[in-house]
């Protein structure tokens, strides 16, 4: 469908270089966002996300106290 809107000159030169960048076309990029901004307003309003659950086995290090923030720090720092 064609369609008339006004964009911000500096936003239309900056999108126009970002598709030339990508090789594609100034209407991709313009779509892929739009997907992406209504996307994002979906889960903005309560839509249900499902995140995805770690199938890792193993645990914490020994002497790790998840609890205590100075436990963490300190395994994180060592060499």
């Amino acid at each position: 469908m064609r369609t008339t809107v006004r964009i911000n000159e500096e936003l239309l030169k900056r999108a126009r270089k970002r598709a030339a960048d990508e090789g594609r076309t100034l209407t991709s990029l313009v779509e892929e966002g739009l997907a992406l901004i209504l996307t994002q307003a979906k889960r903005r309003h309560g839509e249900h996300v499902e995140l995805p659950v770690s199938k890792a086995s193993g645990g914490v290090l020994p002497g790790v106290d998840l609890n205590r923030s100075c436990d963490l720090e300190e395994v994180m720092n060592k060499p």
